[in-house]
């Protein structure tokens, strides 16, 4: 499946560590898009083990995170706004 996962750290309390865990996971099986934005191919399994990592990280009461899913990549149409960053080619 391809996901879309963003999420929201507050800036409170020990806020850069949660940053910095939640960061590095998702960075083990998602394309780093911009900022709190990653996306990518991911099985079934793939996603139930980074769920899991994740909501140990989270602050539940104030931090968030949405994972936008769809069967396939070619029914999601990317529009960008502004200029397309191509760094790394990590962009669809």
């Amino acid at each position: 499946m391809y996901i879309i996962l963003v999420y929201d750290i507050k800036q409170v309390g020990d806020f850069q560590k949660v940053q910095r865990k939640v960061f590095k996971e998702c960075k083990k099986y998602l394309y780093h898009v911009q900022n709190s934005v990653f996306e990518g191919e991911i099985s079934k399994s793939q996603l139930f083990c980074l769920e899991a990592a994740l909501s140990s990280f989270f602050r539940k009461e104030i931090d968030s995170c949405i994972v936008f899913k769809s069967n396939n990549k070619k029914w999601l149409n990317k529009i960008y706004i502004t200029a397309e960053i191509d760094d790394n080619h990590q962009f669809i």
